[in-house]
């Protein structure tokens, strides 16, 4: 009888690199480079516990390797210490999962969460002053009507115009995420109420509420749009909010999209405000406005959470810090006021 020969252990560095391939089809290229440099940490670290990840088996990875490797990460800063780690701990659950190695679950998550550090939370910053004076000029739609020599253009300006007050007022006043934004259709909108039911984030159902300015800009701008929207042989409730209007779209009406409504920021971003402010004004700036607004004249923060329909209190938090302003004024308040 011949004999089967069996096939050599499987090194660390063996299932790593079949770990990277997978990583390669799920994810983006960055995140693959990423997860590999954070690997080859990994090995440094293992080598100098005198376990050569080439030659030793994949049945000699265990949990407690994950204390020097956490221990070598604190020289790194904490946002790359977590992605590292994230990238590793992806690794220990394929290892499970193939069954290659008995690997406890729990107590790598519970080395992770309890010796790793924790990257400082960064308070939101944005130009309010600019965003403040980009609404202000906005309200004007004079303001954003911009001349062409194309005749047939002349409709599609105005009615961009109308649309990107609307839009911009819309995303401020309202805490839209710029997505819910788009896909708002014109019978979701009670005009009465001064609301609107729409599906937000995690596919759950969301009240929305208007302003009254924003409700006047986007009456407007919907007049603007009448003859286009009766001419479109679909209900009206069924058309979008806020439609495209550009040659490509010609009389049909069709809704923006996120990139769309990015585009919409940037532009009226660069022609009020000038090109040294695109990019520092995004989509979610004016939810971050929004936020704010809401924090400073209520100073509630469970209103501003639910408002922003934020799950987690926490996200909500990062909005409560004040400005330089606001903290003189009460350092002077406190320290400076005649009793």
């Amino acid at each position: 009888m011949s004999s089967i020969s069996e096939k050599p252990p499987q090194t660390i560095s063996d299932v790593m690199s079949a770990y990277l391939r997978l990583v390669e089809r799920s994810r983006s290229k960055h995140t693959k480079l990423s997860y590999k440099n954070a690997l080859q940490v990994f090995s440094e670290v293992l080598r100098k516990q005198t376990l050569d990840p080439s030659t030793a088996p994949i049945e000699n990875l265990t949990e407690e390797l994950l204390g020097p490797l956490i221990d070598h990460l604190h020289v790194f800063s904490p946002a790359t210490e977590q992605l590292y780690l994230q990238a590793v701990k992806g690794f220990y659950i394929y290892v499970d999962s193939e069954r290659l190695a008995p690997i406890n679950q729990s107590r790598v998550a519970v080395l992770i969460r309890q010796r790793s550090r924790r990257p400082g939370v960064r308070i939101p910053d944005f130009p309010t002053h600019d965003i403040e004076s980009l609404l202000n000029k906005v309200e004007l739609v004079d303001t954003l009507i911009t001349s062409t020599q194309d005749e047939e253009d002349v409709l599609n300006v105005k009615l961009r115009a109308y649309r990107d007050r609307a839009f911009l007022l819309t995303l401020a006043d309202t805490g839209f995420r710029v997505h819910e934004a788009c896909n708002v259709r014109r019978g979701d909108i009670d005009w009465n109420e001064q609301r609107a039911v729409v599906i937000g984030k995690g596919n759950k159902q969301a009240v929305i509420r208007f302003t009254t300015r924003s409700l006047h800009a986007m009456k407007e701008y919907l007049a603007q749009r009448s003859v286009l929207d009766g001419n479109s042989g679909k209900p009206l409730g069924s058309l979008p909010l806020f439609a495209r209007h550009d040659k490509g779209a010609g009389k049909k009406i069709k809704p923006i999209t996120p990139t769309t409504g990015r585009n919409i920021v940037k532009e009226r971003v660069e022609q009020i405000l000038g090109k040294e402010m695109i990019g520092k004004i995004t989509p979610h700036s004016f939810r971050h406005y929004f936020v704010t607004t809401v924090l400073r004249g209520t100073g509630n923060l469970k209103i501003a959470q639910e408002l922003a329909r934020h799950k987690n209190i926490q996200v909500t938090q990062r909005y409560t810090h004040l400005s330089d302003d606001e903290l003189d004024k009460a350092y002077h308040d406190v320290f400076e006021k005649k009793k």
